[in-house]
């Protein structure tokens, strides 16, 4: 759940999401974020709360990480250049080195607001 830029926010997250395999993208209005949450919460009784976000100001990174034992986190990095910004996103072993957390399944998301931008985004996962 680290990030290297102060721009970057984490404003959710939990070890479910039934999202099976890694996916990562942009959202950018409510609409959008109330489809992923209607995904996330799809068996959860009551379902995870919609956060409140201002997209005239913010956008959304939402990182599902897919299947994987044990506790890890993501560590995102964001590079600007003049036309683009770059996320790298990696997965790092949780420090807790609790032994009971690493036969754990689990498939986990993570929601980051980072300020909105003209430039094109580009995601890219390194290591898993």
């Amino acid at each position: 759940m680290a990030t290297e830029n102060s721009d970057m926010e984490l404003i959710a997250a939990d070890d479910y999401s039934g999202v099976l395999d890694y996916e990562a993208s942009i959202i950018s209005d409510t609409k959008a974020l109330r489809k992923f949450y209607s995904r996330i919460n799809k068996t959860r009784k009551p379902g995870l709360p919609v956060p409140d976000v201002d997209f005239s100001k913010n956008m959304i990174l939402a990182v599902c990480t897919g299947e994987h034992k044990g506790e890890k986190e993501p560590l995102l990095r964001k590079t600007e250049e003049e036309n683009n910004v770059l996320i790298t996103i990696e997965l790092n072993e949780n420090r807790d080195g609790s032994k009971s957390r690493k036969t754990l399944t689990v498939y986990p998301f993570y929601l980051y607001k980072l300020p909105i931008t003209s430039k094109k985004v580009s995601i890219q996962k390194l290591g898993f």
